[in-house]
């Protein structure tokens, strides 16, 4: 999860004032922050993970404040939700159409790509019904050990 050199160069330039004006998001705090942490690269992060880098960088905030925030980003389609985990909620930069593995025992997300999944076919929705989208979450953990129970 953390960048390394060239990925903080990358970061650092993201400018996150002009980015969420842009899009009509008023400018805050909180906002802006939560902005730098999260939109200027493609990374996977849940509300917690966020909640925490920002308070080990010294800025005071609320769980609440951070949910908000991510759903507003999400709303304005700058972040996707993610349904991975039944205990949080993730959030995704790359909003591109793409899967994801989920490391279930380091608790880390990485993309795929929408070409290395194949399907057969999908089922016929209910009447009156389209597809809109298919969301693919490929659950892996080490050779040799057993599911988590």
């Amino acid at each position: 999860m953390d960048a390394g050199p060239e990925a903080n160069a990358q970061h650092a330039a993201f400018d996150a004032v002009s980015f969420l004006q842009a899009h009509g998001i008023r400018i805050t705090e909180p906002r802006r922050r939560i902005a730098e942490l999260l939109l200027g690269r493609p990374q996977h992060r849940s509300a917690e993970q966020v909640t925490d880098a920002l308070r080990r960088e010294g800025f005071r905030i609320s769980k609440a404040t951070v949910y908000n925030t991510l759903n507003l980003f999400a709303s304005h389609g700058l972040l996707r939700e993610l349904a991975v985990d039944p205990r949080r909620s993730w959030f995704d930069s790359n909003t591109s159409r793409h899967f994801h593995f989920h490391d279930v025992r380091r608790g880390v997300l990485s993309d795929v790509a929408v070409a290395e999944v194949q399907f057969a076919r999908l089922p016929e929705p209910p009447p009156g019904m389209e597809v809109e989208s298919v969301e693919v979450v490929i659950r892996v953990r080490p050779k040799g050990e057993s599911p988590a129970g």
